[in-house]
Parts: structure tokens; sequence; C-alpha cells
């Protein structure tokens, strides 16, 4: 595989593979190094219903599939590794991922944001048995049991609904007396009968830790100060994302959330530079314009190629 490429892709959400197929077609020959969790957070969603062009919806992992497919088909070649260190100081820009460097003179930021959690010693403790992030990965194992979702955002009340499939009772843990998600979502939750809400509550801590798995979580009223145990046998945190920037901090301007400031489409502070996705959007955070935003990175890309 050549190290040197005219663009180099990092990060394969719908926003990466967006750029690899716009790059590719345009003969740019372009390398994506997808991480070794590759696919984006579309890899831990259930049922996509709002993507243009699936009147049916579309499971998450399975669109990722036809997104990398497509990109492949018209030439992006993929590494499976993580980016360990850039040097965007000089052109041509470099990307060491398992100890290859690689080198272009165009860049695409496309790494996302990953999952925040709660904090507790416990869940850390927990995480993978009986703690997760992913409903579509572990919805499964919880069929007839009890669970938790902790959220109230369009994320979380997706997977307390879909939750609802697998769990003889899903309790949604929510800080405010009011959702924060879309009134479609909200009417979809509150009306199912297996959701249970938690008003004015957050998770205090998880029970089960000696035992291999959850058993409890306690949960503090934020405006009494009480605490109660309520029995459950997993909990799913959906509390909202942080971008994947640690990479660029000193070499790209961020925002004070950590997201890429672009500016003029893509175009960040280092010119041949260029961010997409919800590495750099915390207003919409959408699959599709997450792609949208891959395919103008691919032509600011293409555009700043041509004129050097």
């Amino acid at each position: 595989m050549e190290t040197t490429r005219d663009v180099i892709i990092i990060g394969s959400g719908p926003a990466g593979l967006t750029a690899g197929v716009y790059t590719a077609r345009a003969n740019l020959k372009p390398l994506l190094i997808e991480g070794l969790l590759a696919g984006g957070q579309l890899m831990m969603t259930t049922e996509v219903e709002n993507f243009p062009g699936f009147s049916h919806g579309v499971m998450g992992p399975a669109l990722m599939a036809e997104m990398r497919a497509q990109a492949e088909r018209f030439g992006t070649e993929t590494v499976q590794a993580d980016v360990t260190a850039v040097d965007l100081s000089r052109r041509p820009f470099s990307a060491t991922a398992d100890g290859t460097v690689y080198t272009a003179n165009a860049l695409i930021v496309a790494t996302g944001a990953s999952a925040k959690l709660l904090g507790l010693p416990a869940e850390r403790a927990l995480m993978g048995r009986g703690v997760s992030t992913c409903a579509t990965c572990d919805g499964f194992f919880y069929r007839g049991k009890p669970i938790a979702v902790v959220g109230g955002g369009d994320s979380a009340l997706e997977e307390a609904i879909f939750l609802t499939k697998f769990a003889s009772k899903v309790t949604l843990v929510h800080r405010r007396q009011s959702l924060r998600g879309s009134k479609i979502m909200q009417d979809k939750a509150l009306a199912n009968p297996k959701i249970e809400m938690a008003w004015n509550s957050v998770v205090a801590d998880i029970k089960g830790a000696g035992t291999g798995g959850v058993s409890a979580i306690v949960l503090r009223d934020i405006e009494t100060g009480q605490t109660r145990d309520v029995p459950v046998d997993g909990v799913f945190v959906a509390i909202g994302h942080t971008p994947n920037t640690t990479l660029f901090a000193g070499a790209l301007a961020l925002d004070e959330n950590g997201y890429v400031v672009t500016h003029d489409g893509t175009n960040t502070s280092v010119p041949g530079v260029f961010a997409c996705g919800d590495v750099q959007d915390h207003t919409y955070r959408q699959a599709i314009t997450a792609a949208g935003s891959g395919c103008m990175a691919a032509l600011d890309a293409e555009h700043f190629l041509d004129h050097q």
C-alpha cells in the first residue's frame, strides 16, 4: 500500500465514508484510516428511520456496511488502525497509524464523537458486565429482565424504546422533569407501557460489582436528596458525546467544548486540513448532516488541491 496520497481521511462514520466516495470519484486515490472501532456511532444505533432513501428504515450497522462498500467500489483504500499522531505543521501532512507514517497534501478529519459516561467507579468496573453504551450490541442479553436507560435526549429515548423489545421493564432516568428529545420520540417513549420514568433523578451508584453483574441502581432525587434502590440487570448510558479531538489539540483550533472550528465550509485553521461530521458539529449531529458535510469536505479538498 502506498503511504503517500493526495488525501488522507481519518474516521469511518457517515462523514468519513462519504468523503471517501467523493474523493475517490475525483481520482484523488484517498486513504481512509478507519480506526479499530470502524463505522462510527451508527454501529451502535438501532433502526435509522430518517436517512433519505430508506422508506422502511435501515439498521445502523447495515447502512455503514453499504457506505463502506460504496467508498471501496470507487477506489477508497482503508486501513483498520487508530491514528496515534499527526503532524499538521507543514505539507505534506502526516498521520501515524499502527507504526506506519502516511503522508498527504490534504487531510480530512472525520473522527466523530464518543459517548459520555457517568463517572462512577462502579460504571467502569461493570462496563461490559451490565453497563453498556450500546443498546444494539447488548440489548439481546436482557430478554425478560428489568433495565435502566440514563438520559433524556433522542439517543436515550431511541435506546429505551428499542430495549423494550427485550426487557421486561425499562426505567428511563432523567435529571429534569421534562425530556430533551424530539416531540415524536417523546410521544413514543411516554406512550410505551414498558417504559417507566424516573424524573428529577440521577444515578448515584450502581450495585453489583462484587457479584460480577449489575443488581440495582441507586437513584438520588435532585430536589429532596432522598435515595432509593431500583433493581435492574442492566444500565445503558446515553447522556451525550465528547468530540474525538485529543489528537488535534494544539494542531487545530478547537472551541471551548473541544469541537474542531470550521469556516467557509469545512476549512479548519490549517489550510489543506478539513473537518466534517460530529467532530465539528455540535448542533445537528445527524447521520445525514454528517454525510453532507463529508461531501463538502471532499469537494473542498479537491478544490484546494486543484489550486496548489
